[in-house]
């Protein structure tokens, strides 16, 4: 029964869509400068980016992020790969399939091959520290995007979403819809700290507000995973008034589970703001409720950017907020369903 659910599931979501899943004080290239320095010795390029014969110094760069098949990265790591080309620097990208262990390999291998910079995503908060350490012992600057980790000291600076905001606007979308409360559904990550940020600023926005978590479990960020879980859950719980996911694949799983369930009064919210659960919401007949949306885009343009002033010796700033803002039926259209905000 379950595979037959899944099939007809799977077949209604669209499979493309997996996760996606803060001003502080300036930091300038001390511990990188040393390297950067040793390297304009020997090179005869000076700290503006250029040699002394005039010519342009040219970079190179390592990326990573948690998955790279999930649509928001996709968007990320085309986007800074563009900038840096566009620049006429080098990009070296990763994929560790959401696997911290081979994220960390990957950027011990990343790092034997003089990088200059590295864009860092984590797996795991926590679990990644390893391969920073790597980075900070070759003196290699790291700007972090989107998901926090577990110790921020070892990145020049940060950019990523409010997600705490993300899904607080959500939460409070919720509690307008559903004034006398009801029984919930969350569908977390708690190792991707984004997702556990979006969680909280939920719960914080319905507490008090006569809502029953039923069920709190990990979708990993996950369409296929979170999908699973819901038509689980959902068979012990068809009367949830509403189901939380921490991003929009995860939602988009719970959604396929509902539809095959055959539930009719649920509303489904995710986080990210994807051209697949704007498609949704555009429909006017699905279950998808709304989303806290972000901007991959203006997070690959400030990572980048960050990466550029800190490299060329200039004041960066250890954290760089990207607004986070909720789109439902109503505004969707401001935003359209073709790609991302």
């Amino acid at each position: 029964m379950r595979r037959k659910l899944m099939a007809g599931a799977l077949a209604f979501v669209m499979a493309g869509s997996l996760v996606a899943c803060g001003g502080g004080e300036k930091k300038a290239a001390s511990e990188g400068e040393s390297k950067e320095a040793a390297t304009t010795a020997q090179s005869g390029e000076s700290k503006s980016g250029e040699s002394k014969s005039g010519e342009k110094k040219h970079y190179k760069f390592g990326y990573t992020c948690m998955d790279g098949t999930n649509p928001f990265f996709v968007t990320i790591q085309d986007k800074i790969k563009e900038l840096v080309e566009a620049n006429g620097d080098e990009l070296i990208v990763t994929d560790p399939g959401n696997d911290v262990t081979k994220q960390i390999s990957q950027v011990e291998d990343m790092l034997s091959q003089n990088l200059d910079g590295l864009f860092m995503n984590p797996v795991d908060a926590q679990g990644i520290i390893p391969a920073l350490d790597l980075a900070k012992d070759a003196g290699v600057p790291m700007v972090g995007f989107d998901t926090e980790v577990g110790d921020m000291s070892y990145l020049v600076s940060y950019t990523g979403s409010d997600n705490y905001n993300a899904g607080k606007v959500v939460g409070e979308d919720l509690v307008k819809k559903a004034p006398n409360g009801g029984k919930i559904i969350v569908l977390d990550s708690p190792t991707m700290q984004s997702v556990v940020d979006r969680t909280n600023g939920f719960m914080d926005a319905i507490k008090d507000h006569g809502f029953e978590v039923v069920a709190q479990q990990d979708a990993k960020g996950n369409l296929q995973v979170a999908m699973g879980i819901a038509e689980d859950l959902l068979q012990s719980n068809p009367d949830v008034v509403a189901i939380f996911g921490g991003n929009d694949p995860t939602a988009l799983g719970a959604l396929a589970a509902a539809n095959a369930a055959g539930i009719k009064n649920c509303m489904i919210y995710g986080v990210d703001g994807s051209p697949d659960i704007k498609s949704e919401l555009a429909s006017g007949n699905s279950l998808i409720e709304g989303t806290g949306a972000q901007s991959p885009v203006s997070i690959a343009e400030k990572a980048v950017k960050i990466m550029y002033d800190y490299v060329e010796g200039k004041q960066v700033e250890e954290r760089y907020p990207v607004e986070t803002f909720l789109i439902t039926s109503d505004n969707v259209a401001k935003y359209g369903t073709d790609g991302w905000q």
